[in-house]
C-alpha cells in the first residue's frame, strides 16, 4: 500500500523542493518531509512537527470513543514507511537493490545549514559542507569506499563527528514526535508504538554502513539501539522490530548478515533501557522454520522477550491448507508458552492474543499476535 504526502504538502514541495531529503547526486525523495525543517514554519506557516501534532490531535477527538477499547495500540509514523529512520535505501524506484550499503540523505538546504552549523560550533568550518565524499553510491559494498571500508573514514574525528550528528538529528526527530502523540493519547488506555527498521545487511562488518546512512549510528564499537530505545522509553512507548523469523544461515554470505545478531542486539538494548518489545517477520513467510524461528526469538533468555508479535501478510496464501495448519500451529505454541515447539519455551506472561481483529479473549495468558 503506498500512501503518499497530501496534496496540499506536495504543493509546498513542488515550489521548495528542499523540503524532502536529498542525497548527494540531488536526487529528491518525496517521501516523507526531510527532518532538518522539523521547527520550520515552511508548510504554509506552521512547522512539521505542529502538522503531525494536529493529525494525531484530530485522529484522538474522531476516534475517542474507541480509543482504549477498539483501538488497543497506535504506531505512530516517524519517518519512511513508518520507521524512525533516514530513506537511506529507496526500493521503489530502482535506486537501490539489497544488499546495497545505500546513501546518507543529509543534502537538503536545511540539513547542510544545520551540519554546518555544528561543524562551525566545534570550532571545525571545513566538516560542515554537506557530508563524506568517499562514502560511494548506493549499491555499494563496504569495502568498495574510503569512508566504510574497515578501516576507513568512519573511524576518525571527522566520521564519528558527521554520525554523531547525523543519527542524533533522527533521535530529536524521534523524540518531538513520540513527545507529542504522548501528550495526546495519555490516558486513552490506547499503547503507543515505534518501528525502527531491521538493516540486518553488512551486520558483520566492522562499519555495518547499511545502518550508518539510515541513521542508526551501531558499529563494532557503537552501540546505535541503546539510545534509540532510550528515547522511545522516554516516552513510554512500545519499541518496534522486525526480522524475528530470520537466520542468518539463510542469508548470502556475500551481504555480511546477520539477523539474529541484530536481533539480540535490540533485544538486549530494550530490557536494558526497561522498554516493552514488538516484533514482526521481515519477509511473507508461511513455513514451520519461519514459525520457528520467531518462536525462539520471543523467548527472554536471550535479551528482552517480545510481548507483541505482528504476522505480515493476511492474504490468499496464508488461507491455503498446509500455510493455514503451520499459522494454527504456531498461534497454539505461542498460547501454550512455546511448549509444543521444538524451541525452549517463551515468556508469554504479559499479553492477552489477537487474532486479526475478530476477537479480544482477556482470558488467554499468551503472546499478543496481529494478522496483517
Amino acid at each position: 500500500m503506498s500512501i503518499p504526502l497530501p496534496p496540499w504538502v506536495l504543493e509546498d514541495i513542488g515550489k521548495n523542493p528542499d523540503l524532502v531529503y536529498t542525497d548527494r547526486s540531488g536526487r529528491r525523495n518525496p517521501e516523507y518531509i526531510s527532518l532538518g525543517c522539523d521547527m520550520l514554519p515552511e508548510l504554509k506557516g506552521r512547522t512539521p512537527i505542529q502538522v503531525y501534532t494536529d493529525y494525531m490531535r484530530s485522529f484522538g477527538q474522531r476516534f475517542s470513543d474507541y480509543l482504549g477499547d477498539v483501538i488497543v495500540e497506535i504506531q505512530v509514523g516517524l519517518g519512511p514507511c513508518g520507521e524512525l529512520r533516514y530513506p537511506s535505501y529507496p526500493e521503489s524506484n530502482g535506486t537501490w537493490r539489497f544488499p546495497g550499503i545505500g546513501e546518507f540523505q543529509n543534502y537538503d538546504k536545511y540539513m547542510r545549514a544545520s551540519l554546518s552549523a555544528s561543524a562551525k560550533a566545534a570550532g571545525k568550518d571545513d566538516w560542515g559542507q554537506g557530508g563524506p565524499h568517499d562514502s560511494g553510491h548506493y549499491n555499494r559494498f563496504p569495502e568498495d569506499t574510503g569512508f566504510f571500508q574497515n578501516d576507513g573514514t568512519w573511524n576518525s574525528e571527522y566520521g564519528k563527528f558527521f554520525l554523531d550528528r547525523y543519527s542524533g538529528k533522527l533521535l530529536e526527530h524521534g523524540d518531538r514526535i513520540l513527545g507529542a502523540a504522548e501528550s495526546i493519547y495519555q490516558g486513552t488506555g490506547a499503547k503507543l508504538s515505534g518501528k525502527v527498521a531491521g538493516i540486518h545487511w553488512h551486520y558483520n562488518t566492522r562499519s555495518h554502513a547499511a545502518e550508518l546512512t539510515a541513521g542508526y549510528y551501531n558499529t563494532r564499537d557503537t552501540n546505535g539501539y541503546l539510545p534509540i530505545a532510550r528515547m522511545i522509553g522516554k516516552h513510554r512507548v512500545v519499541f518496534n522490530f522486525t526480522c524475528m523469523e530470520m537466520r542468518d544461515g539463510e542469508q548470502p554470505q556475500s551481504a555480511n548478515c546477520s539477523p539474529e545478531g541484530l536481533v539480540r542486539q535490540v533485544k538486549n538494548a530494550t530490557r536494558t533501557s526497561e522498554v516493552e518489545l514488538a516484533g514482526e517477520n521481515a519477509l511473507e513467510r508461511y513455513d514451520g522454520a519461519a514459525y520457528s524461528q520467531v518462536l525462539a526469538t520471543s523467548r527472554s533468555d536471550s535479551g528482552n522477550a517480545l510481548s507483541v508479535f505482528t504476522f505480515l501478510r493476511m492474504n490468499k496464501r496464508l488461507f491455503e491448507q498446509e500455510n493455514w495448519q503451520n499459522l494454527g500451529q504456531f498461534v497454539k505454541s505461542m498460547l501454550e508458552g512455546g511448549r509444543n515447539a521444538r524451541r525452549p519455551e517463551c515468556d508469554s506472561s504479559r499479553a492477552d492474543l489477537y487474532v486479526g481483529f475478530i476477537k479480544k479473549t482477556h482470558s488467554m495468558k499468551a503472546k499478543e499476535i496481529a494478522l496483517v
